[in-house]
């Protein structure tokens, strides 16, 4: 399938988009970061989305390039990436791709973003159309967000996975925010949802299109339940999970957590409680029976002196009840 957009939207951003970028940045100031800091990254960010103006676009064998450092995807949908190869067969290729010098390997390129571009030219054994431009990490990962935001193809368990990912690559929240053009409080939700589900179902589930963020939520509270985590990790490894088409992998989890039996609390009688007195309300008796379990209390000023004396007489006390048990009549 062609893409739907050219060159220019990165060359030329529209007067609306150009106020969207703007509005972004003021929030993003106003919420507490460094001005200086964050004027940097803006800059960034402007450079990767105008990087493309001026630049001389080459032809590379797909042979000398390999992936960016941080991957921003989860497996890859054939059938798309089929339609998109037909498209480049029959008209070639509209959109040139980004690439960087490697950092370790003299000759070869680091793809910023067009993956799917440089595996058709692979694919179809011709060279691919590519901007080379000298990128550290930090522009890299911009530019690779910011190009994979604008195209929406990203899921959001994809950009959540991209964010875990680069932080753990060292880079800041902030750039985290830019490269995906979100704030605080939504790359906090992602990262709890990439925390918490297990790596096991985030593998068999997938890139998940169409799932957004509320149901990836509402997953990752049932799972955070360590029976429920266990049972998810079960149900994905069944080969009957794995022969599932991929887009309905989520919404069949989904549904077996959801009505997953949870054990009942076992009902436990109420206590039974008598109070009395004896010795013409000399002592007051309170005795509570709940299964198992008698307890016995006394009240008044000669308890300690009688609960010991009863104490003493225990053993004769209970010779007594086995002998009135064991005459008492149908026993």
């Amino acid at each position: 399938m062609a893409r739907n957009h050219s060159l220019a939207k990165f060359v030329q951003p529209s007067a609306e988009e150009h106020q969207k970028t703007a509005d972004t940045r003021a929030e993003y100031t106003r919420r507490g970061a460094s001005r200086s800091m964050m004027q940097s990254l803006d800059e960034l960010a402007e450079t990767s989305i105008r990087m493309l103006e001026g630049e001389t676009v080459v032809a590379l064998d797909p042979a000398l390039l390999e992936g960016s450092f941080v991957a921003d995807r989860i497996g890859d949908d054939q059938e798309d990436y089929v339609q998109l190869r037909e498209a480049i067969r029959q008209s070639g290729q509209s959109t040139p791709i980004l690439v960087r010098p490697h950092p370790d390997a003299e000759g070869r390129y680091m793809i910023v973003f067009g993956h799917r571009r440089a595996r058709a030219a692979r694919d179809l054994q011709i060279k691919v159309r590519a901007v080379i431009k000298p990128l550290e990490d930090l522009a890299h990962v911009i530019a690779q967000g910011q190009e994979n935001t604008a195209r929406s193809e990203l899921t959001f368990i994809e950009k959540a996975l991209f964010a875990k990912k680069l932080l753990a690559n060292g880079m800041s929240k902030d750039v985290v925010k830019i490269a995906l053009t979100i704030d605080d409080t939504l790359l906090s939700r992602m990262l709890a949802v990439a925390d918490a589900v297990p790596e096991a179902v985030l593998d068999a589930v997938g890139a998940a299109k169409g799932v957004g963020r509320d149901r990836w939520e509402e997953l990752k509270k049932l799972v955070l339940i360590p029976a429920n985590a266990q049972r998810a990790c079960e149900f994905v490894g069944a080969d009957d999970f794995r022969q599932t088409a991929e887009g309905e992998r989520f919404n069949i989890l989904l549904a077996e957590l959801k009505t997953a039996k949870t054990p009942k609390k076992k009902q436990t009688a109420s206590p039974s409680v008598r109070q009395f007195d004896v010795a013409a309300k000399s002592v007051a008796v309170t005795t509570k029976s709940s299964g198992k379990t008698f307890t016995l209390a006394l009240t008044s000023k000669d308890a300690s002196k009688f609960g010991a004396f009863l104490s003493e007489q225990l053993e004769s006390l209970y010779q007594a009840f086995q002998r009135e048990i064991q005459t008492k009549p149908g026993d």
